[in-house]
């Protein structure tokens, strides 16, 4: 087991679709330094959050890999600049791609009874097109790839890191930091998996992290997407250690001094400028009993009725909270998000992301649903949170919906490979 821790359909000039302007273009997203015998990776794009793109993506996984066999570097550092580490994949891609299928759907539907011999709905249509003629869809695919090959190299590196999160670390901020040997939360750190939200799944090996969070904590985070604080991520094991943000610089300076390889005398470091902190009242935490009770059902529904009994009987606020949320995001989503962190559970890093990769590319391609597009859009876009979901209720997902959201695309999509034999021996 591993260790814990405007759009037109014409083609158009290939390009990166994560760049959102001339300034992130012109300035290195990715900054290195070198102390000691250590290596500093800074993300540098703090007018998105520092998230994710494809160039970014390249060059950790370039670096990481190069390191790895550089018997004079020890031990990494990762952080953010600016208020954030990194708040997950940029968007930007999403959009665009929500707005051609958007146009797609308004094209081509009114075509479908010409070839409704060949397709069972206009959706399955509609995805054969794009599977076959959109090249963005590949640029999404390839980086998605790399975002889940990066969180399984830094899930099985020889040597350790140190990820430094303060700030927002949401999505594949956590997917870069949480499988590493060391996080350090600080009171300015925002933890969450927030994709349920656009009708989408925790992914980049969320289901593996979530699932050995204490409890059924794991559960409540993937359904609701709701926020840790860094006594929280400290409290739950989702980081190794807590300090106050004025400390990192003097954590950074002790780090730089190290020459060594050795977790246990990282550790002695980190420890010297740690606090004792613990969640305050209000916490989710604080109610741990209450939401294992409630989020321990097999299904879906039972985990609703069981919060819908505790809240007559109680009146409690976060019960009452915790149904609100549950009943306004993608029923399937909830379906689909809870086998997976019940998946999860039972199985390594490398299969989790093998299995997150498929369920990825269903959600892109939308042959099961719209939901993917429809939470981008309401949330992103029109930013009228007032989404449409198919299907609209619990009610009318079906066992097949869900099992097929699991499936490959199509009999000829490869998954996603992992090194496992190179690399299963770091686990």
């Amino acid at each position: 087991m591993l260790r814990f821790r405007p759009f037109l359909l014409r083609r158009v000039v290939r390009r990166n679709l994560c760049t959102l302007s001339n300034s992130d273009v012109i300035v290195d997203p990715v900054i290195v330094e070198g102390k000691g015998s250590n290596r500093t990776v800074i993300l540098n794009r703090p007018s998105v959050l520092n998230a994710l793109n494809y160039s970014i993506v390249s060059r950790l996984l370039q670096l990481y890999r190069s390191w790895e066999d550089d018997p004079a570097i020890g031990f990494l550092v990762l952080r953010g600049k600016g208020r954030a580490f990194c708040a997950g994949g940029d968007v930007i891609n999403t959009i665009i791609w929500y707005r051609k299928v958007q146009l797609l759907f308004l094209l081509l539907f009114s075509t479908y009874a010409k070839f409704s011999i060949l397709f069972s709905s206009p959706t399955v249509m509609i995805s054969h097109f794009l599977v076959r003629h959109d090249s963005n869809i590949d640029e999404c695919k390839e980086l998605y790839q790399k975002i889940y090959s990066l969180a399984y190299v830094i899930g099985t590196y020889s040597k350790p890191q140190v990820a430094l999160l303060n700030g927002i670390t949401m999505g594949g901020g956590a997917a870069i930091s949480i499988p590493g040997t060391f996080r350090v939360a600080t009171e300015k750190t925002v933890f969450a998996n927030p994709e349920i939200l656009i009708g989408f799944h925790p992914d980049a090996g969320a289901s593996f992290y979530l699932a050995h969070l204490p409890g059924y904590l794991g559960e409540y985070l993937a359904l609701t997407g709701n926020k840790l604080s860094g006594a929280e991520m400290m409290s739950c094991g989702l980081a190794t250690h807590y300090c106050l943000s004025e400390r990192l610089p003097l954590i950074e300076e002790q780090l730089g001094k190290l020459i060594t390889d050795e977790p246990p005398v990282i550790e002695s470091s980190l420890a010297k400028f740690g606090d004792i902190v613990h969640p305050d009242r209000m916490s989710v935490l604080q109610r741990i009993e209450t939401l294992n009770k409630c989020f321990c059902h097999e299904t879906v529904e039972e985990i609703i009725d069981s919060l819908e009994s505790e809240a007559g009987k109680t009146a409690d606020a976060w019960c009452i909270s915790t149904l609100k949320r549950l009943r306004e995001v993608s029923p399937l989503s909830l379906k689909v998000s809870l086998r997976s962190i019940r998946e999860g559970r039972f199985q390594t890093l490398d299969r989790c992301l093998i299995r997150e990769y498929r369920m990825t590319l269903q959600a892109f391609f939308g042959r099961i649903t719209r939901d993917y597009c429809e939470g981008v859009r309401a949330r992103m876009l029109d930013k009228d949170l007032s989404p449409k979901w198919d299907p609209p209720s619990l009610g009318h997902v079906t066992s097949d919906m869900v099992d097929e959201y699991f499936s490959p695309l199509t009999a000829l999509e490869p998954d996603l490979e992992l090194p496992t034999q190179q690399r299963e021996a770091f686990a």
